[in-house]
């Protein structure tokens, strides 16, 4: 028997103690990017399940 999913709840903790000990010279530094490349790695998973989702 499937089970359709209706709602979906993401959390997610972001520390940012690392960043703010490191001088600030370069703002679009490593941190900077890490966060991106987390957050369009987050993007393409929840657009797959919800490709996924869909194809049921």
């Amino acid at each position: 028997m499937p089970i359709e999913i209706r709602e979906l709840i993401i959390r997610a903790v972001v520390d940012d103690a690392k960043a703010k000990s490191e001088p600030a010279s370069d703002p679009a530094g490593p941190s900077a990017i890490d966060t991106e490349a987390l957050v369009e790695a987050c993007v393409r998973q929840v657009l797959k399940v919800l490709k996924q989702a869909e194809e049921r």
